[in-house]
């Protein structure tokens, strides 16, 4: 079987840290075209963004996209809100967890799939406690002597 073809843009990596991830969904963005241009060159940073609803839609809030280096003076602005196209089940599905249960919903990694389409992956996400961040920095240290002593094998 064919395996989807990613090229990854941007990754949010602390969100792996500062969040217990729950389930993840695969969204589409609506874009202009400098936008996209940018994004094919690799110009983009997620770490501050979170999705939002609004009027029964799901945003995208704070994802920086810079802008296109041979665009015109009329360009798009960085940080504007920016619609996540999923289906109506999800969507729904989604606004009830985070209404009801205290979730978020945290980007993870903005990548185009099969070289055309610009999308992002969403996780719905409940945020870790200190506790929970030193058990895993303490976890992942574990791992690393683990794997320092295999090498040395």
């Amino acid at each position: 079987m064919k395996q989807d073809q990613q090229k990854i843009i941007c990754r949010n990596r602390k969100a792996y840290f500062d969040y217990h991830l729950d389930d993840i969904y695969e969204a589409g963005l609506v874009l202009l075209g400098t936008e996209v241009k940018s994004l094919r060159q690799g110009r983009a940073n997620i770490d501050a963004a979170f999705a939002r609803f609004k009027d029964g839609e799901l945003y995208l809030l704070h994802a920086r996209i810079s802008p296109y280096d041979h665009a015109g003076p009329e360009t798009h602005d960085q940080e504007r809100p920016r619609k996540l196209l999923l289906t109506k089940r999800e969507l729904k599905r989604l606004q009830g967890k985070v209404q009801e249960q205290g979730y978020t919903l945290v980007p993870l990694k903005l990548f185009f799939k099969h070289n055309k389409y610009a999308k992002v992956e969403i996780a719905l996400a409940r945020g870790k406690k200190k506790a929970d961040k030193r058990e895993t920095i303490r976890r992942r240290e574990q791992d690393r002597e683990m794997q320092r002593a295999r090498k040395r094998r």
